[in-house]
């Protein structure tokens, strides 16, 4: 009784070590490849597998497609909001009670057209004083310049005197040498000389004095004249006027409210054109060019699309997300786009050299790195890491692989780099 569990150990144990310590022996005897093995044992195991097998000489069947790279056009899909081109709180300059009646939110209003009126109040007296001061002040201008040339004639006259008591005081100097004068005629003369220079003097003062009154007349002028401009600004910010034409967002002033400096009007909005605000990663800014054609979808309006191009592109990152702001100008007539709706984008980007490929035949090496098996002329397998640029019906586009390649697209899964397999080729889809 005890003689059967140990043969039956004894027989385990036997084929055990067999099977692991002396393999290539055993694959020997029963006619089996020993590399082929384990690609044979995995087919067995796979049911779609079934292009994929062995040849007479040992070498794994698999199906490769030659594939050519074509430029194809890229872009770039990031996820934004629409932002109103201009938004402005139109506010008030000055104090004074609104007299107008209030113009409600949502209506469109054009540029210039007015929103809010305030009361004048004494700001017509005050502009009617400025103007009465800028006459005063020309008039004295109109005075002081009459004045000039009566002093200018006084300084001619003194200026004639003067030489006029020179030509004595010489004469009388020169006969006074010759003892035909007398010491009092010589006096005489210089007392002559000396009244002719002051009278010089005095009338070059009087003409000082006309021309700095006509200095003084001209900045009454200027005082003036800005007094009436104050005045006129005054009167001219008591009618608030729409800066650009949009859609008011509130409602403009209630008639009888008071407004102050800074007060609010109203607020007014631009919505066409309108914007598309995105932010773009670091890793992809490189790729975006001002110009650009991208289109959007939007969240809402039943899947709307829209078509722009790129206007704006941020030189400065965002401190927080390290991306960067781009904004994208799209008409909006009909004003059916709303501020702060969500919008797919897409970006065109410059075209980029890619495979079309199925996405059947993607697999990933040991490290985890999505790519595709390749097959040269001599039948050797290799692995290429790959991007994914776009997914069609027909396949999936992808880059990062020579221009002319073969591509395993059936038994990839059962190959690793280095073995040498039988490919057998299919045509290459369009």
């Amino acid at each position: 009784m005890r003689i059967f569990p140990i043969l039956l150990t004894l027989i385990v144990g036997s084929l055990l070590y067999v099977f692991v310590m002396e393999r290539e022996w055993l694959y020997t005897q029963i006619g089996i490849s020993p590399a082929t093995t384990p690609v044979e044992v995995v087919e067995a195991e796979v049911d779609d597998a079934e292009e994929t097998g062995v040849t007479t000489d040992g070498l794994i069947k698999v199906v490769a497609q030659r594939s050519v790279a074509k430029v194809i056009e890229s872009g770039i899909v990031l996820r934004g909001q629409t932002e109103a081109l201009r938004q402005v709180d139109v506010m008030s300059e000055t104090s004074s009670t609104v007299t107008s009646e209030p113009l409600r939110k949502g209506q469109f209003i054009e540029a210039g057209q007015e929103m809010c009126v305030l009361d004048a109040g004494t700001r017509g007296a005050q502009l009617a004083e400025a103007k009465a001061r800028l006459s005063e002040a020309q008039s004295r201008k109109a005075e002081a310049e009459a004045r000039v040339p009566e002093f200018s004639a006084r300084v001619a006259e003194a200026q004639a005197r003067l030489e006029e008591a020179l030509t004595n005081e010489n004469v009388a100097d020169k006969l006074s040498e010759g003892g035909f004068a007398a010491d009092t005629r010589v006096k005489n003369a210089r007392a002559s000389v000396a009244a002719a220079r002051a009278s010089l003097e005095a009338a070059n003062a009087g003409l000082s004095s006309a021309q700095s009154g006509i200095d003084s007349a001209q900045a009454g002028i200027e005082s003036a004249e800005a007094g009436v401009a104050a005045a006129d600004k005054e009167i001219e910010r008591l009618t608030i006027s729409a800066p650009f034409a949009g859609l008011l967002e509130s409602d403009t002033a209630e008639l009888g409210a008071l407004l102050q400096p800074g007060a609010l009007c109203g607020t007014i909005i631009q919505l066409n054109p309108i914007k598309i605000v995105a932010f773009v990663p670091e890793t992809e800014v490189n790729r975006v060019k001002l110009g650009a054609r991208a289109g959007a979808r939007l969240a809402g309006n039943d899947g709307m699309t829209v078509q722009g191009e790129v206007q704006f592109l941020s030189r400065s990152a965002d401190p927080t997300t390290r991306t960067f702001r781009i904004e994208i100008e799209v008409d909006n007539e009909d004003l059916a786009i709303r501020d702060g709706q969500t919008a797919e984008i897409l970006i065109e980007t410059a075209g980029e050299s890619a495979h079309l490929l199925p996405a059947s035949a993607l697999t990933l090496n040991d490290e985890g790195t999505l790519g595709v098996r390749i097959v040269d002329d001599a039948g050797l397998v290799d692995f290429m890491a790959v991007t994914l640029l776009r997914d069609t019906p027909n396949g999936v586009y992808l880059g990062g692989l020579p221009d002319d390649v073969n591509v395993i697209v059936v038994g990839q899964e059962y190959v690793t780099e280095g073995v040498t397999v039988a490919p057998t080729f299919q045509e290459r889809k369009s």
